[in-house]
């Protein structure tokens, strides 16, 4: 018997860890909410129809009472009239007697009344104490779902981003940049070495127009000036 309420609580674990595996954390929050509506909704229903009943009895008892005050009145003007004169004694007390049989009849009725009143009024208190309440999760809920739903869209981009860059191979960019750098300094190292062949190869004409190319005269002059300058001075 031991070995099998093992067995049992182990496949039990086992089914949990199944579905916790499948599940959806705002999915179930928000089945969990629309179930609470639901419960909502049933609970406003049932408070109405308590309520409805409470007036009704509180209809019942106001209508009772005010028979019964009403039958005591009657009651005492018959005596009132048969002290006058103004009816037989024993048919004043025959009347009375019925009025007050009618009396304690709306009485009892009224009494009966009172006692679903204080009855529903105990179902009304505790409806709404049970739809606050409901009211108040269903709050707490969709706060609660409304961070969670901010989260998750947070951890997804993160997840997303860092997915992006664990994915780049940064020893192979470091790579690629070297590799470039190095073929630029052999370039820059081919068209300097190009600029030497070519003046190397120079002739004589050229040199002779280098010498007294416009730039070169122009300094020339600017130096004869200097002199004269400091001759003079």
């Amino acid at each position: 018997m031991g070995l099998f309420s093992r067995l049992t609580r182990l496949g039990k674990a086992e089914a949990n860890a199944l579905v916790d595996k499948f599940e959806d954390p705002i999915k179930m929050t928000e089945q969990g909410i629309r179930d609470l509506k639901v419960d909502l909704d049933k609970s406003l229903q049932a408070l109405a129809e308590v309520k409805a009943m409470a007036i009704r009895s509180k209809r019942d008892l106001k209508m009772n009472t005010d028979k019964a005050k009403n039958y005591e009145q009657k009651a005492m003007l018959l005596l009132k009239k048969a002290e006058n004169g103004d009816l037989a004694v024993e048919e004043a007390d025959r009347l009375a007697t019925e009025a007050l049989r009618l009396k304690q009849t709306a009485m009892d009725d009224a009494q009966r009344a009172q006692e679903e009143v204080n009855r529903f009024d105990a179902n009304i208190s505790n409806l709404d104490a049970i739809v606050k309440k409901l009211k108040n999760t269903i709050s707490s809920y969709e706060n609660e779902l409304r961070t969670l739903k901010a989260r998750a869209r947070v951890s997804k981009a993160t997840t997303k981003i860092n997915k992006q860059l664990s994915g780049i191979d940064s020893s192979r960019t470091v790579g690629m940049l070297e590799r470039m750098k190095e073929k630029v300094s052999q370039q820059e190292a081919m068209a300097e070495a190009y600029g030497e062949i070519s003046n190397a190869n120079m002739s004589l004409d050229d040199e002779i127009d280098s010498v007294l190319s416009e730039k070169n005269v122009k300094a020339s002059n600017a130096l004869e000036e200097l002199k004269a300058k400091i001759k003079n001075s």
